[in-house]
């Protein structure tokens, strides 16, 4: 079973290749965002990757939901559930601009490849627990092609 992550270069490139196919007119098969606020959500999930956004404190049921389904997601290789909830601070609700936004989730891409690189990701996350960068790597690729696939790609 492939577990893809984007520490392997071909999967990375994969990620780069199917964002370049968006356009702003692109639609949703769910959810409520836009391409737009997607791609900005997107770029805001690997800013706590990068160190850049800090999370909330949540309690301990909620973290132990995380734990497991971190695990059930390494065991089953399975994607995101539709429509899950996230963070407060992650959700974009706002118009912004697609060009800008597209630009920002690719160079941040980039910024969270180098980090990897230098071993320089976090040690644990508010709802998953205790990461690895095998961790981050596999399940910032699960979350991005969750979305892209929301959005045909």
């Amino acid at each position: 079973m492939v577990r893809k992550s984007l520490n392997n270069p071909i999967y990375y490139q994969e990620i780069i290749d199917r964002i370049s196919l968006l356009s702003e007119n692109s639609t949703g098969r769910w959810g409520k965002m836009n391409v737009c606020q997607m791609l900005k959500h997107c770029d805001l999930v690997l800013q706590v990757a990068l160190k850049n956004l800090e999370l909330p404190r949540i309690n301990l049921l909620f973290g132990t939901i995380g734990v497991f389904t971190k695990i059930e997601m390494y065991v089953f290789n399975n994607g995101i559930p539709r429509n899950m909830p996230t963070f407060q601070k992650l959700i974009v609700n706002f118009e912004c601009d697609f060009d800008e936004s597209k630009t920002n989730l690719l160079k941040t891409l980039e910024e969270f490849r180098e980090a990897c690189e230098n071993g320089n990701l976090p040690d644990h996350h508010r709802l998953f627990g205790n990461m690895t960068e095998k961790d981050w790597t596999f399940l910032e690729y699960k979350h991005l092609d969750h979305h892209l696939k929301q959005f045909n790609v």
